[in-house]
């Protein structure tokens, strides 16, 4: 199955990167090269991930990578990532739309 990010998805990624990298350079590349590695099973997995509990629809999933939620949208021939979002952090409903 394809992975497609979405603008917004990558846009968070840098985000939060940029802000690992205020502290360790070396640690925000770690972070970078280990979320894109566990949204890679999605591949061959893309249920794996827990039903968004916000949002109960069974297409729309999530995966906990450390401190951050990794919400995506099962689609028929492709995982689409919708967004990424610190774990304490309210998840917008408009991010998943």
């Amino acid at each position: 199955m394809k992975i497609v990010w979405s603008p917004l998805a990558l846009e968070m990624v840098d985000e939060i990167a940029d802000r690992i990298a205020e502290e360790s350079l070396e640690a925000a590349k770690v972070w970078l090269i280990d979320i894109f590695g566990a949204v890679d099973r999605l591949q061959e997995f893309p249920e794996s991930g827990r039903v968004v509990p916000e949002v109960k629809h069974s297409n729309i999933r999530e995966i906990i990578f450390k401190n951050y939620r990794v919400i995506y949208r099962v689609e028929r021939k492709q995982v689409s990532i919708l967004t990424v979002r610190h774990s304490r952090q309210r998840l917008p409903v408009k991010e998943i739309k």
